[in-house]
């Protein structure tokens, strides 16, 4: 045991004998600080700079000057939301722009339609051609001939002043050497469906809801109709049409794809006279295309100036100042 202990002593003594002064002052101050204090001032300085190297000291720590700052931007707008928001502007002034040339023309055309309006009827010809029926589209025109109800086609569902019905479309047989054509005699409402019912009302009415025998029919030679995608096919095996197929009832009936509209003196009595009989309400001899272009030209060039307003804000934005003052080292 006393050889132990002196074996210890020796090896403190060693110890003591080549440790540096530096380091001899730091191990002592941290052992008995108090006896560093009373050796000498320059051993608490030691201390104090022991102390204030003990962060850097560490192989791991990287500083400021070692690895540099890097100033990045924050807030970044430049992505694919202000691409799109850029391009909302000019998509809707090429619309509005559109809307100009098709307010012009729709307005050419209602002047023709309505100057062809007041023109006095022509006879319709024995034959037709169908591709010159573009250069007479709202003509007022007049024929005579017998009516096939035995091959009546009904249009729809079609409204008519809130109520529900049907187009009644009726081959019109004119005479030797003259062509069989179609004639849109008017709207019906669906509890006149059937003809027979028709038939009876008229008759206890003193008027023909199906006229027999030579009949004169004024109308307006429309084009053909075109369907819109949210229109059904025609089922023609099952006497359903939703939409008036000039072609296809051409040639279920044997007739030429020629279209009159029947027209009749505006009448608020004989309307509501000829509804409750089932005769057909025959249409206004009038222009009926609709000509909302103005409302569309004023909506997208609204939407164009908006859009635009507010790009030119999210540009011109300026970040605030602890923004631009944000420093972001890429390793810390």
């Amino acid at each position: 045991m006393r050889s132990l202990i002196s074996a210890l002593h020796r090896t403190a003594a060693s110890i003591r004998t080549s440790t540096p002064s530096s380091s001899f002052s730091i191990f002592h101050t941290r052992r008995n600080p108090k006896t560093l204090d009373s050796i000498c001032p320059r051993c608490r300085i030691q201390q104090t700079r022991s102390y204030s190297r003990q962060l850097a000291d560490d192989p791991a720590w990287l500083s400021v000057v070692d690895n540099p700052a890097k100033i990045v931007r924050t807030g970044n707008k430049h992505g694919p939301g202000l691409i799109i928001l850029a391009l909302i502007p000019i998509i809707s002034f090429g619309l509005g722009t559109w809307q100009i040339q098709r307010l012009d023309r729709k307005t050419k055309m209602i002047a023709t339609f309505e100057d062809r309006l007041v023109k006095p009827p022509l006879p319709l010809p024995p034959r037709i051609d169908p591709d010159a029926i573009s250069e007479f589209d709202y003509r007022r025109v007049y024929t005579t001939g017998r009516f096939r109800h035995d091959q009546e086609m009904l249009v729809g569902p079609r409204m008519h002043d809130g109520k529900d019905g049907f187009f009644v479309v009726t081959p019109l047989e004119r005479g030797e050497g003259e062509s069989t054509i179609l004639v849109n005699r008017g709207w019906i409402s669906r509890k006149q469906k059937d003809q027979k019912v028709r038939d009876q009302e008229g008759e206890r009415g003193g008027a023909a809801a199906l006229p027999r025998g030579e009949v004169v029919v004024e109308g307006l030679l429309r084009e053909p109709w075109k369907k819109n995608m949210f229109t059904p096919d025609n089922v023609p095996q099952e006497g359903k049409f939703y939409f008036p197929d000039i072609q296809q009832m051409a040639e279920l009936t044997g007739s030429q794809p020629v279209w009159i509209e029947q027209t009749m003196v505006p009448d608020l009595v004989e309307s509501y006279t000829r509804e409750a009989k089932g005769i057909p309400i025959g249409r206004a001899a009038e222009v009926n295309l609709r000509n909302n272009h103005s409302q569309y030209i004023f909506t997208w060039y609204g939407l164009s100036l908006a859009t635009s307003i507010m790009l030119w804000m999210i540009i011109r934005k300026r970040p605030n100042e602890a923004t631009r003052h944000v420093r972001l080292n890429r390793n810390w």
